[in-house]
């Protein structure tokens, strides 16, 4: 017992010496607590009123909850998934089709312990998938069935939605799979498309995030670096690139892409265990910096580049903290532009 409690005291000493010396950014507002733990967030932003957007976070755990918050941080109980088990990752997108006439904005998530995403429409919280879609059935191993990492992508050919989803651990390659969601007169189904990506086996592949317009799936293997392929299933299976691994100190988490009307903009990863975000280019993927946002432990984090009230009138980046809660910070407190 003594050995294990000077191994554990090693480990908590040995990360707290690798702790960003960069300034610390004090967030614009802290939410209100989750039950359970935290990990991944989404923003949506109301299309008649900004100041009305929604930010949404996975609470992990057999009695979990996807919770809303407003851009103050309080809970939105009225809008709040409960009795969910094991939320991990959660996305957004806007407008399915879901019929002739509908259109609707999206909310998906991965819920581990039923080895299903689930999908509800916003902003009523209504669920449309008869009680989840499974995902890796044709996987015979548990352990390679367990959903973590989703993320949408919504084709600009077709404007058909699909979900990207990745697991707990799986084969060096076809470790994600990409699903087509279709909404008929009996309801939305959810069908396998492909399988694809690469793993390297160190450590385990949790964040995953589309850019929309540029038509890109980055998703990060953890201990090697942030992997690129094309969202479009048509375009294949082949890797882009595999870049950033040696800016990171140990685990590459959270993944989120702000997006500006000229093309540029950023990746923003989590460096988790040295409690920094680090920057990449849109375009290039060329590590730009560094910032220290003051969170512990980050898992996912999201962006949006939009003015949203007198708060937030660079945009919104949101963060996990390992204290049951989210970060919220104005956009231009990073120093992007």
């Amino acid at each position: 017992m003594k050995k294990v409690l000077l191994v554990l005291l090693l480990i908590t000493f040995a990360i707290a010496c690798n702790r960003s010396k960069l300034p610390a950014i004090a967030p614009d507002v802290i939410t209100e607590f989750t039950l359970n733990d935290t990990d991944d967030p989404a923003i949506w932003i109301h299309p008649d009123d900004t100041s009305k957007s929604i930010v949404f976070g996975t609470d992990k755990e057999s009695n979990g909850a996807i919770y809303a918050f407003d851009l103050n941080g309080k809970i939105l109980e009225d809008k709040t998934i409960r009795n969910i088990e094991r939320p991990n990752n959660v996305d957004i997108e806007y407008g399915f089709q879901l019929n002739d006439s509908t259109l609707t904005d999206v909310l998906v998530f991965t819920e581990r312990e039923k080895q299903q995403i689930r999908m509800f429409s916003i902003p009523d919280m209504k669920p449309l998938d008869k009680g989840g879609f499974p995902v890796f059935e044709d996987e015979s191993v548990i352990a390679h069935r367990l959903p973590m990492g989703v993320a949408l992508y919504k084709s600009p050919k077709d404007s058909q939605v699909y979900a990207i989803v990745g697991r707990k651990t799986g084969p060096s390659d076809g470790y994600l799979y990409q699903y087509r969601f279709s909404s008929d007169s009996l309801g939305v189904t959810s069908d396998l498309v492909r399988k694809f990506g690469k793993f390297s086996g160190e450590k385990e592949i949790e964040a995953i995030a589309v850019d929309d317009e540029k038509g890109f799936v980055y998703y990060s293997d953890e201990g090697v670096c942030i992997r690129k392929y094309y969202a479009e299933p048509s375009k294949g299976n082949e890797e882009i690139s595999c870049f950033g691994g040696e800016h990171f100190m140990a685990d590459i988490e959270g993944i989120a892409i702000a997006t500006y009307e000229n093309g540029d903009g950023y990746l923003i990863v989590s460096n988790q265990q040295k409690g920094e975000f680090n920057i990449f280019s849109r375009n290039a993927n060329q590590f730009v910096k560094a910032v220290n946002l003051s969170t512990t432990e980050t898992d996912g984090c999201e962006v949006v580049t939009v003015p949203l009230n007198n708060t937030f009138t660079n945009g919104l980046f949101v963060a996990m903290n390992d204290e049951k809660n989210f970060y919220f910070y104005d956009l231009g407190k990073l120093g992007l532009k």
